[in-house]
């Protein structure tokens, strides 16, 4: 047999699983390393090709389907999908001793919208397994669930509402818990759908009397629909209706005709495209481009009794995140996360939506790459801004220490060691600037800031 043919071929089935050493001799490379020779400039290829193997059986176990998957897109374009997976320097810090987990069996809840991408795809990716964590993902009805699951500790982790934490810290809504963003989840990935009977109604001033839902109070959703009609001379409160909907129920209330639109997260304004009941009015990235959405968190509880799990969590997720950043990788992530246990989506909603080619409902066919996108920095900044709109609404009363709140909740510090630890990118500064509709947001300065808006619950 020669030298290539010990190489094990990921994208051809028939080939057996060789992993003999580079140098040539009848043993493999961990051998090698063992009887201390120099390690092969190639040896590190066949690793890679045993990782590549198993993400492919994993991702596709289906032989048929893998074969078929395989041909349509070409060995080259899996081949850079799966070796963006897992970076050299990320397996690196992942194969150093972490310490012993205090608890493997997790259980970690998500609501099926694409903003959960990471934590789901980290699911059959293989990522939690990585980390030696046996997670059971839990679908969840809504967000008051989602919330109460955590409080009760039938959660160990949760996919959140950024705001969500900062309420649940501070007694809002709920009982007090002390609850934390590990990480932001996803960054823009909303918008604004409008009923199709309402096509000649661009305008916001022309939505008086109307009714949207967004997913919770405590939610971006919220808060930006609030910022949108506000902007436009609306009172949020007084001359629109805003209902509280689980996402999953958005798109049959917009059938029905009890709602004329909704602040919603993907994949459901896409959905409502699909199924020709709506038109998507405006992406939330053009009322705030990077906006967070939704967050990866847990209890403080949680991290004080199982800080090595927390790390490993915190590994997968970030892991996954670095891949769904890759525009290349979008269409493979579609696939993974649209099945039943996970979005029980069609593909190409949630294709649209991931790689931003997406029919808008108005007959024409936008290309928003970052229509949708997954940058884990939870910016304490982002918190602040949460809080100003908390207050200037009516959901926090009385003075807000904002700096102090923020700084307990968005664990940026945390995640930019874990981030480091990976061999990824990591960002200077905790208190980013950023521009919402225009204005631009001084996190040093939020009681100015709050004062700045004509609309609002706070005498100026």
């Amino acid at each position: 047999m020669s030298h290539d043919q010990n190489r094990f071929d990921p994208y051809n089935a028939d080939r057996p699983l060789m992993m003999k050493c580079g140098c040539g001799r009848d043993h493999t490379v961990a051998q090698h390393q063992a009887e201390g020779a120099a390690v092969p400039a190639d040896a590190a290829g066949y690793s890679r090709d045993f990782i590549e193997a198993t993400l492919v059986k994993a991702l596709l176990p289906s032989e048929p389907l893998r074969r078929r998957f395989l041909q349509a897109v070409g060995a080259n374009t899996a081949r850079a999908a799966i070796a963006s997976l897992l970076p050299v320097s990320a397996l690196e810090a992942m194969a150093q001793d972490k310490g012993s987990l205090e608890k493997k069996d997790l259980k970690i809840g998500f609501i099926a919208i694409t903003c959960a991408t990471p934590l789901l795809m980290a699911d059959p990716l293989g990522f939690y397994k990585q980390q030696g964590l046996n997670v059971q993902l839990n679908k969840t009805a809504g967000w008051a669930l989602i919330r109460d699951k955590i409080i009760n500790k039938e959660h160990d982790a949760s996919h959140f509402l950024s705001p969500m934490p900062l309420a649940m810290t501070m007694g809002l809504g709920s009982t007090q818990a002390a609850t934390n963003v590990a990480t932001i989840q996803n960054v823009n990935g909303q918008a604004i759908t409008l009923s199709v009977r309402h096509k000649d109604k661009r305008d916001p001033k022309s939505w008086k009397g109307m009714k949207f839902a967004v997913p919770f109070e405590y939610s971006m959703h919220n808060l930006l629909l609030r910022y949108y009609v506000a902007e436009h001379g609306l009172d949020p409160d007084r001359d629109i209706q805003i209902r509280v909907t689980p996402p999953a129920e958005m798109v049959a209330n917009l059938r029905a005709g009890n709602i004329d639109g909704f602040l919603g997260p993907d994949p459901f304004n896409q959905r409502a495209v699909y199924d020709e009941v709506g038109f998507i009015h405006i992406l939330s990235k053009e009322i705030w481009d990077g906006h967070p959405c939704c967050a990866f968190g847990v209890s403080d509880e949680f991290i004080k009794q199982n800080p090595n799990t927390f790390a490993a969590l915190y590994r997968a997720v970030l892991t996954a995140a670095a891949m769904a950043r890759q525009p290349q990788n979008r269409e493979l992530i579609a696939k993974v996360i649209s099945p039943t246990a996970y979005l029980n989506q069609p593909e190409t909603v949630v294709a649209q939506v991931l790689t931003g080619k997406f029919a808008d409902g108005l007959g024409g066919i936008k290309n928003v790459p970052d229509r949708a996108d997954f940058d884990p920095m939870p910016w304490q900044s982002m918190a602040v801004w949460m809080l100003t709109q908390m207050k200037r609404w009516g959901y926090v009363k009385g003075d807000v220490n904002y700096r102090q709140i923020a700084e307990k909740v968005f664990l940026l510090t945390e995640a930019k060691k874990q981030m480091k630890a990976l061999g990824q990118a990591v960002p200077e500064g905790a208190y980013k600037k950023f521009k919402v509709m225009g204005r631009e947001f001084d996190p040093a300065k939020p009681d100015d800031y709050l004062k700045g808006f004509a609309i609002s619950k706070v005498a100026a």
